[in-house]
């Protein structure tokens, strides 16, 4: 039995659906059997259709089949287990979509265990075996399990391919080689093999040392990391610390000022009352002296009269109220303009400090910064919106459209004196200070304007160069003429090549130390690039040459 056993077809013993040795068998109407589990997991997933197939044959029965264990069945697999009858290989013995199929199997095909160079066949193991017993199939070159082994063969000659053309560098077979490939350069695929194998070594030391190179790239940054956000936090405890004790200084000077006033009031009010008073008994006294100076002025008694005037006519010393100086609601007036006064300055302060603080924060950059953007849109994303500072403005200067826009004019403003007012050329800086990446766009009109960067200790009130945008060391300028555009630093001009546009761009990197005009229209194109380092937050500015000449920032979405 045993040995029928073993000459029997295993998968005749095998359920059709979970591919294993029947257990409790039954029998399909149509003649073929599974496991009683499997057929009713799989008949169960059918109730919907009121009909139910095969799993092997796809016979369909109406109504559902009651299915009995067949007993026959039972008993021979029992003694087929007995006598060495292995259960139909697993599932995943057989090749998927992705695996290198036997090339030997039938119907469902096994996974290949080898490829044979020499037969270019697959095989799974028990395919496999003629090449490990017969003597000339022992000398064959097996491999694991590759796909495509018919790429291996010479498309021209049907020849394996054996030979390596390194001056075409291609795998040729042994008659290429003295016909197409006749004086070139060819040697063995083992030889080329090893070569490249050689290579492929360094390739893969290479590679390892890249890995280690870029593992220790990958821990520095991480230390980075903690060491920048370890100084963040750090930074920000300290700054509100610093804060806190701002505020609390504040604080404690709006009390005094607060108390000092109430004092004052308590003060002033309590003198005002007390004089108050004075002149209300000095008003009751003058009252009751009238009251018998009118009743002596009645007396008939000529001898009486006189008797009584000496006394009834004397007035007691007046109340001095000279000093009675009345400013209805401007008592402590003075106060609020001192407090107005410190609070102008210290934004002016703020103001200033930020620009310094900020330019700090920005400074902090662990990698290189990015590279000079491209497109306008990519611009864009540094965009900083400019307004003017009316108190930089040249008397003649307009400003208007929220203090974007500068107009010359023929009369001047009245503005108010101002140390950082421009008394000689008309121009203006804006409120803002730069720092770290910004972008921002000038359009002008009329005769020649000049869009310009400068640090805000640029002269204000000398002539000529010392104030001038572009003609000191302290400001840099785009001059846009209708003819041609020129660049100005420290009063040297350097010409500029380009269309002439009613826009500029003008983007600032203050770290890397970059100034770039741009023409802008559809495209960007670059009219001059500055590169220096810039020691101080810079200030956009904007300088007018004739009357009727105008400058805007543009407000962009």
């Amino acid at each position: 039995m045993a040995h029928q056993g073993s000459q029997l077809d295993r998968t005749k013993f095998c359920c059709s659906i979970c591919l294993d040795l029947l257990k409790h068998p039954v029998t399909i109407p149509c003649g073929h059997s599974s496991c009683m589990i499997c057929i009713d997991n799989f008949w169960d997933g059918e109730d919907k259709k009121e009909m139910y197939s095969c799993p092997q044959c796809r016979q369909t029965f109406t109504p559902r089949p009651v299915l009995m264990k067949n007993t026959l069945l039972v008993t021979l697999v029992e003694q087929l287990k007995k006598t060495g009858l292995q259960a139909a290989p697993a599932d995943h013995c057989y090749a998927g979509p992705e695996d290198v199929a036997c090339d030997v199997c039938t119907g469902r095909k096994l996974k290949a265990f080898k490829s044979c160079l020499v037969c270019l066949a697959s095989y799974c193991k028990k395919h496999l075996q003629p090449h490990h017993d017969v003597a000339p199939l022992k000398k064959h070159k097996l491999v694991d399990p590759l796909e495509k082994l018919q790429e291996n063969i010479c498309s021209h000659h049907d020849e394996v391919m054996k030979m390596f053309c390194r001056t075409d560098q291609q795998s040729i077979c042994y008659l290429c080689s003295v016909e197409e490939h006749k004086g070139h350069d060819t040697v063995s695929a083992a030889a080329e093999r090893t070569e490249k194998h050689i290579e492929l070594e360094g390739s893969r030391l290479n590679i390892h040392q890249r890995i280690q190179d870029r593992e220790k790239d990958v821990k520095l940054l991480q230390q980075e990391v903690e060491a920048v956000s370890l100084s963040a936090d750090k930074a920000v405890e300290d700054s509100e610390k610093i804060f806190t004790e701002l505020i609390y200084l504040l604080q404690k000077r709006s009390s005094d000022v607060k108390q000092q006033i109430r004092s004052q009031q308590e003060t002033e009010v309590s003198r005002v009352k007390e004089l108050q008073e004075k002149l209300q008994q000095e008003i009751t006294e003058l009252k009751r002296k009238n009251a018998e100076l009118k009743q002596l002025s009645r007396t008939e008694d000529h001898t009486q009269f006189l008797h009584n005037y000496h006394s009834v006519s004397q007035l007691s010393e007046p109340t001095d109220s000279s000093s009675i100086n009345i400013r209805p609601l401007r008592y402590f007036e003075d106060v609020t303009a001192a407090v107005s006064e410190l609070r102008d300055k210290l934004q002016d302060i703020l103001r200033e400090k930020w620009t310094s603080i900020s330019l700090a924060v920005t400074e902090v950059d662990v990698l290189l910064p990015p590279q000079e953007p491209k497109t306008r849109a990519e611009f864009l994303k540094y965009l900083h919106e400019i307004s003017l500072d009316p108190n930089t403005a040249y008397t003649q200067l307009l400003l208007s459209e929220g203090n974007r826009k500068a107009t010359f004019i023929k009369e001047k403003k009245s503005y108010s004196s101002h140390p950082d007012r421009f008394t000689y050329w008309c121009q203006a800086l804006s409120r803002e200070s730069l720092t770290g990446r910004c972008y921002w766009e000038v359009e002008w009109g009329g005769r020649q304007v000049y869009a310009a960067v400068a640090y805000k200790n640029i002269s204000r009130a000398m002539w000529w160069n010392a104030c001038k945008f572009g003609h000191n060391n302290n400001s840099w300028a785009l001059c846009c003429d209708t003819n041609c555009n020129k660049c100005f630093f420290n009063n040297i001009s350097t010409p500029v090549s380009g269309p002439v546009s009613s826009k500029v761009g003008v983007y600032l990197d203050h770290r890397a130390g970059i100034l770039s005009f741009y023409s802008v229209s559809e495209t960007m194109t670059l009219l001059h690039r500055v590169q220096t380092t810039f020691t101080q937050p810079l200030y956009a500015g904007v300088c007018l040459y004739d009357y009727g000449d105008t400058a805007e920032f543009c407000k962009l979405k």
